[in-house]
């Protein structure tokens, strides 16, 4: 992969973390600072109430769970869902305290409403505009 070429337009995520790239991002000292500022980041912007009780966030595209890890850090309970069964792998090799679902996000999500108190995507909602195979239109899917 090119330095100008980013993940998502070389290959599917499923495809494109494979065992190698999952464990590379995830050792990876620069994504780990942006994943836990971005987090940071994410939290501040859902404005949570201040009262300091834990709340139930849902992770979409956790991957490898680094994002997950700053919802744990800032008190709160998180289910993460990826559709990489590698970044998945490496999740629980380090013992995430969330609970993991592999799950793809383009075809929606089987959770109740109001299930979570809120949700973040800090490094997956690129990947939902991009077609899988010649034909597809992801665009469509929702209609």
């Amino acid at each position: 992969m090119g330095k100008s070429e980013r993940p998502e337009h070389t290959a599917p995520p499923d495809i494109f973390y494979n065992e190698e790239e999952a464990r590379k991002y995830t050792t990876n000292s620069r994504m780990i600072a942006i994943q836990a500022s971005l987090t940071e980041r994410a939290l501040e912007l859902m404005a949570l109430p201040a009262d300091g009780l834990p709340r139930l966030l849902l992770d979409l595209g956790c991957g490898s769970g680094l994002s997950g890890e700053a919802l744990s850090e800032a008190g709160h309970v998180w289910v993460g869902c990826d559709i990489s069964a590698a970044m998945l792998d490496v999740a629980v090799d380090r013992e995430v305290e969330g609970d993991l679902v592999l799950s793809d996000l383009g075809h929606g999500l089987p959770l109740r409403p109001g299930a979570f108190d809120g949700a973040i995507s800090i490094s997956a909602v690129q990947w939902l505009c991009n077609a899988d195979k010649k034909g597809h239109e992801p665009r469509l899917a929702a209609r």
